[in-house]
């Protein structure tokens, strides 16, 4: 036995053993290749290529469009009014539900996307680069939701977005006035005299506003995490069971997985369309209808 230990010890000195390629999941993107002083990562390629894959999709649907549809028309005609449908449930308002739908779309085919092609079992397509612990294998394609850079982009899009489509609906200052209320803070000035209980209600109404604006920052927070988070544990559970069976234990996981990209793409495009309908709601109004049919039942 210390025989072949100082055999094979002798032999990794002069070179003859063969290093050992290691494979780690990493919470950062991996660098696959310098375009300049670009620096393109995994994660960058993975999404792009989504992007491709969208848009060569969209472009074969857009020519085969006929009046009487067929084939993949009709297939696709018959997901968009599902999905179109399941947006007025969420909305209550074909109205918001038509003006919305084409992000809310994009979102979920991007973020689907990404997921699968993550998950492609192509094994040896990466390249091998020398660190500071060995030789490590960096594959060419990583799910680009599995980079946080990628989720709090989308995040930051979606409630960016969100907060502008409800200046364009109900106004500046009235969004202005949902994180800033100013408003309640005059009403005491106004309306003290006649109602003493607003000096304890206007500062309440203004507070609220307040956690409405951190509320905005924990949006971004909890899109992207959430997302990031499901997708990179899935990553790191497929690793580890191809390391301890390799051909047949991850096969399970990876239907798993699957499903789970599905599920995480629908949650991030719902939570999508609930955040551009409650920005394009007045508070005011509805404040002012529930007073007026409580004086009319009075």
């Amino acid at each position: 036995m210390s025989q072949n230990n100082t055999e094979n010890q002798t032999a990794v000195i002069q070179g003859e053993a063969e290093p050992q390629v290691k494979h780690e999941a990493t919470l950062y993107a991996e660098g696959v290749a310098e375009v300049g002083s670009f620096h393109v990562t995994n994660a960058l390629l993975t999404s792009t290529g989504a992007v491709i894959i969208i848009a060569l999709l969209a472009v074969i649907i857009r020519l085969r469009l006929r009046e009487v549809p067929r084939g993949i028309q009709n297939f696709f005609e018959v997901l968009m009014e599902g999905a179109l449908q399941l947006c007025d449930q969420v909305t209550n308002s074909r109205k918001i539900s038509t003006r919305v739908f084409p992000l809310a779309i994009s979102v979920f085919l991007f973020i689907l996307v990404n997921n699968w092609l993550g998950l492609l079992p192509i094994g040896g397509l990466g390249i091998i680069e020398t660190g500071e612990h060995g030789l490590s294998f960096i594959p060419f394609l990583r799910s680009g939701t599995a980079d946080i850079n990628t989720t709090i982009a989308l995040a930051v899009m979606a409630v960016v977005s969100a907060n502008l489509f409800g200046i364009f609906s109900i106004g500046i200052w009235k969004t202005f006035n949902k994180y800033v209320n100013l408003k309640a803070l005059g009403s005491i000035v106004t309306r003290v005299s006649k109602e003493p209980t607003v000096l304890v209600v206007a500062p309440v109404t203004f507070f609220v506003g307040v956690l409405e604006l951190i509320g905005e920052f924990a949006k971004v927070a909890s899109l992207s995490f959430r997302l990031f988070g499901n997708v990179f544990a899935g990553e790191v559970l497929l690793m580890a069971m191809s390391k301890i069976l390799p051909f047949l234990l991850p096969i399970p996981f990876l239907f798993l997985e699957i499903f789970v990209g599905l599920i995480q793409a629908l949650i991030f495009s719902i939570l999508v369309l609930v955040y551009f309908t409650i920005a394009a709601q007045d508070h005011d109004e509805h404040a002012e209808e529930g007073a007026e049919h409580h004086t009319a039942h009075a």
